[in-house]
């Protein structure tokens, strides 16, 4: 069996994504943490993996994947048996929009809020409130009457928006008012397979 190796960092949300599909698919994988604080991410040796210095990083064999949306597409297609990510047309389409939630208002929302008061980044904390809270709303109008948030079960689109979304208090956004988003995180991590962000 090729061997997985993903390149990560024990608080990234986005390599989170990548453990946990992973740990899904019960796929085996070496796990190589980079050492943000230490720049080794911006190294020469780490930038032939990626030119953009970011974890995470999947390497499969001689193939080399970057960004945590084309790695989550790249394991759901080879990995997924057609489960992860839909092969019809508008499944697919649908589950390319929340992974557009999840690089937007959850990336530049939730995540840039966490980011601002965990690790001193320079960003604007209460704009960065206002666009998560957006998008958990966006999410709670989806769930409500839905248990996922396409094709009616579990799709890399749950795994892209999970993370952030479960993180948000770290960013002093509260979840109190979205209960539909609330019951789909403890769905998630009903979950066979499912590991915890600390794992």
């Amino acid at each position: 069996m090729t061997q997985l190796k993903l390149y990560s960092h024990p608080i990234s949300g986005n390599g989170y994504k990548v453990r946990l599909l992973l740990a899904l698919l019960g796929l085996e994988y070496e796990l190589v943490n980079v050492d943000l604080l230490a720049g080794e991410n911006l190294t020469p040796a780490f930038k032939q993996l990626n030119p953009r210095g970011q974890v995470p990083v999947l390497a499969d064999g001689d193939t080399v994947i970057w960004d945590s949306m084309a790695i989550l597409v790249y394991l759901a297609r080879r990995y997924g048996n057609g489960v992860w990510l839909p092969t019809d047309a508008v499944a697919e389409a649908q589950v390319m929009q929340w992974l557009a939630v999840s690089e937007n208002e959850l990336l530049y929302g939730l995540a840039r809020a966490r980011a601002t008061l965990l690790l001193k980044r320079p960003f604007n904390l209460e704009q960065c409130q206002t666009e998560g809270r957006a998008g958990l709303a966006v999410m709670e109008q989806q769930l409500t009457g839905h248990e996922w948030l396409v094709a009616g079960r579990p799709t890399i689109a749950d795994i892209a928006c999970y993370p952030y979304v479960l993180l948000a208090p770290a960013g002093e956004i509260s979840l109190e008012a979205y209960p539909h988003v609330r019951q789909w995180l403890a769905r998630v991590e009903a979950l066979p397979g499912w590991v915890p962000m600390t794992a």
